[in-house]
């Protein structure tokens, strides 16, 4: 459905640090931007500290007289994993440091819309509410802050978001995204900020002769809530993911995250970056896309096993609900996308999809899906039960999508009611009658955006892997140079092979046995394959662009090989 071209990275230069260091290893690592010793070592002590943090400092002081002087504080989420994470650590943290009165709302998606809205201000009202702290949201809530402040409230905006040309008149703004902060990343995601600002906090306090805990034993939900929101894993985010995972795999961490890694089916011990983004962060994603977020942020709140285990369950069963619907949706979605290519030379540069009954929850899943599918830019859309469309947007390498989405809303100041992102993925709001202006005005912007080769799918790898080095000993390095993830990109390899046996598991999965040229045989396992092309016995040979990981089965651990995109040489 989409040209698909496999390019090897250049050769780079490689400094003084890889001494001693395998030379693979040592130009994988220098391709993804490391140049000094320094940057592989992410221990803690190398986060940047929290004064750099524009308006942490004055956030922190606002928190600690509310602590002292026993005020009401109420934490207003966002219903993903950034935001159920996010509001679970404001909220565990402000209580472990004495808190007396602290709640949290987090708006239902389909009740309130996102972020502090006047609704939500006025429920934080009926909770007797003085302070309202925003998590991984609030940037571009200029009604709900102005309602919060006309009620008397004191705001304390943290968030990652890019802002708009104004900013909201919160009592304070916390965000790395925000115009003059020199804090070193702006990539943080939501669950990041909070996390610096309870450093601050912490400090705060204990300028004031008042003893804390360490913060450190609340690295897990950051972790969790970095990976989730597909932030760039740059020096910052690498440092706070690594020192998370670190913790999990000690058995350090909170029952909410170890019972939904049960339910997952996950061991903790071999847990790598990639797990808390496809085991945990869909099951906290499902309560907000399909209920309402409560049931994840009370299974991360949870104090015991036994408690955290019913939440998990509860998640695991709305993430099993959400699959099916999505299915149906990505069916429908796929059956469009191939009537438009089979109506025309070659898809648009971007597609607009919306079908009545798609559910609001899950439009955001499969746009990501058909993006993956089609390598285009992709916005879908559902019906809102206010009469508006509500959609979401995911991009693709060399596109923007939030700039886009400015750019014709400057274009057409009419056709948009609301919008707001990153440049990866964002959200929008549109009149029914305004959606095939819509379509047009964003295609015709994105075809402006973009040429012939930002539309072609470009798969990176380091080159061919030697057989000597499809080993445990080989694979277990490349896992301890993570973690991998968005920006740091886990290293793909490609070569030819002969296909020894071949056979469909599941509903849509190929599972192989490959042979390397050298002779070595080794499995291999292709996810969501194409059902009318594979499985194909006539196929004896392939080339494969691949992962290469550890399989661990009833105590068993093996080399195993994850093809991203493989065809056929015959």
């Amino acid at each position: 459905m989409t040209d698909i071209s496999i390019h090897r990275r250049p050769t780079v230069a490689v400094g003084d640090w890889a001494s001693g260091m395998p030379p693979l290893l040592a130009q994988i690592l220098a391709r993804r931007g490391i140049a000094e010793t320094q940057q592989l070592d992410l221990g803690a002590k190398h986060l940047p500290h929290f004064n750099l943090l524009k308006g942490a400092d004055v956030a922190a002081k606002i928190l600690a007289d509310a602590i002292l002087q026993q005020q009401a504080i109420c934490i207003c989420g966002d219903f993903d994993a950034d935001g159920a994470t996010s509001t679970a650590l404001m909220v565990s943290v402000l209580q472990a440091l004495d808190a007396p009165q602290v709640s949290y709302i987090v708006p239902n998606r389909f009740a309130d819309g996102y972020g502090l809205s006047p609704a939500v201000v006025a429920q934080a009202q009926q909770q007797g509410a003085q302070i309202i702290v925003t998590v991984d949201s609030g940037i571009s809530c200029h009604a709900g802050v102005a309602a919060a402040k006309a009620a008397g409230m004191t705001v304390i905006i943290t968030d990652h978001h890019l802002p708009g040309a104004e900013l909201p008149n919160a009592d304070v703004i916390v965000n790395p995204n925000q115009p003059n902060c020199d804090f070193p990343s702006s990539n943080i995601a939501g669950v990041g900020v909070a996390f610096y600002v309870l450093l601050a906090l912490r400090h705060e306090l204990r300028e004031r002769g008042i003893e804390t805990p360490n913060l450190a034993q609340w690295l897990d939900l950051v972790a969790v809530g970095t990976v989730a929101d597909v932030v760039k894993l740059d020096g910052v985010n690498r440092i706070l993911v690594q020192q998370g995972l670190q913790r999990i795999r000690a058995g350090y961490c909170r029952p909410g995250i170890a019972a939904l890694l049960q339910v997952a089916n996950r061991d903790p011990q071999q847990l790598q970056a990639s797990d808390l983004g496809f085991a945990i962060g869909p099951r906290i994603n499902a309560a907000g896309r399909l209920d309402d977020m409560a049931a994840g942020i009370e299974c991360l709140l949870a104090d015991n096993l036994t408690q955290a285990q019913q939440y998990a369950l509860q998640l695991d069963a709305l993430n099993k609900a959400r699959r099916n619907i999505e299915t149906e949706m990505r069916e429908e979605a796929e059956a469009y996308v191939a009537q438009l290519n089979a109506d025309r030379d070659r898809l648009p540069a971007a597609l607009v999809l919306y079908q009545a009954g798609w559910h609001q929850g899950v439009v955001g899943i499969v746009a990501g899906r058909v993006k993956e599918q089609c390598h285009r830019p992709v916005i879908a859309f559902a019906d809102s039960d206010d009469g508006y469309l509500k959609g979401s947007a995911r991009s693709i390498p060399g596109l923007h999508i939030r700039d886009v989405l400015e750019r014709v809303h400057s274009l057409h100041p009419n056709l948009i009611e609301r919008f707001g992102g990153h440049a990866m993925a964002a959200g929008l709001t549109l009149a029914h009658e305004n959606l095939n202006e819509f379509r047009q005005a964003f295609t015709q912007q994105v075809e402006t955006w973009l040429g012939d080769e930002e539309l072609t799918c470009t798969i990176w790898s380091d080159g061919e892997l030697d057989a000597d080095y499809l080993q445990e000993p080989f694979v277990r390095q490349l896992e301890a140079y993570g973690p991998w993830g968005q920006g740091f990109p886990e290293p793909i390899f490609d070569g030819e092979f002969r296909i020894v046996s071949q056979r469909l598991v599941g509903e849509r999965h190929l599972k192989l046995v490959l042979e390397t040229p050298q002779r070595v045989v080794v499995d291999a396992i292709a996810f969501n394959i194409d059902l009318e092309t594979w499985p194909d016995d006539s196929v004896q040979r392939v080339h494969a662009a691949y992962k290469v990981q550890l399989n661990h089965f009833r105590g068993r651990t093996s080399v195993q090989l994850q093809l991203e995109h493989f065809y056929a040489l015959r």
